[in-house]
């Protein structure tokens, strides 16, 4: 036998192998996408449902201009009332600027003298003051510390538990 038909038959030995494994791995892959991936037929219409969710857009682009119908405005959800004690309101939120020695002109826990001048608005002037913010001459105070999903009597309390502090 000649160099030349040797080289053709191992050639064509391995181009046979090589047709089969290739032949073999689309008959497995076939028979495994069909008995996993089932197509539902138009008469399963919980299937189709199903399918047509999956694989539905979960959003879309309009311009400024075009109407649609499918544009919905998400609202931001309205904050979750937290009930906490005064303490615990006090060192979650408040403790941040009115720890010693206060900081951004907010009176410092135990300081009488900064204090005094709050104190003779009365304790109502100072609950709004604290539940809905204020802007003074030495700083300012966010509503509810900064800290919206505090419930008011949450905060209410956190300003009591600061005046029973400067009786201690």
């Amino acid at each position: 036998m000649s160099n030349e038909r040797r080289f053709f038959n191992g050639l064509m030995f391995f181009m046979g192998g090589l047709a089969g494994v290739l032949l073999g791995a689309l008959v497995i892959g076939a028979f495994t996408i069909a008995g996993r991936h089932p197509v539902p037929h138009g008469e399963d219409s919980e299937a189709l449902a199903a399918l047509e969710a999956r694989i539905s857009p979960v959003g879309r682009v309009v311009l400024q201009g075009q109407a649609s119908e499918a544009v919905q405005v998400t609202v931001a959800p309205t904050p979750v009332a937290t009930e906490l004690t005064g303490a615990q309101a006090y060192n979650q939120a408040c403790f941040v600027c009115h720890t010693p020695p206060g900081i951004g002109g907010a009176p410092a826990l135990g300081d009488m003298a900064a204090w005094e001048g709050r104190i003779a608005q009365g304790v109502e002037v100072m609950y709004e003051h604290a539940l809905q913010g204020f802007q003074g001459q030495t700083g300012f105070m966010p509503a509810k510390g900064g800290r919206l999903d505090l419930s008011d009597q949450a905060v209410r309390e956190a300003v009591d538990f600061m005046l029973e502090e400067l009786e201690n």
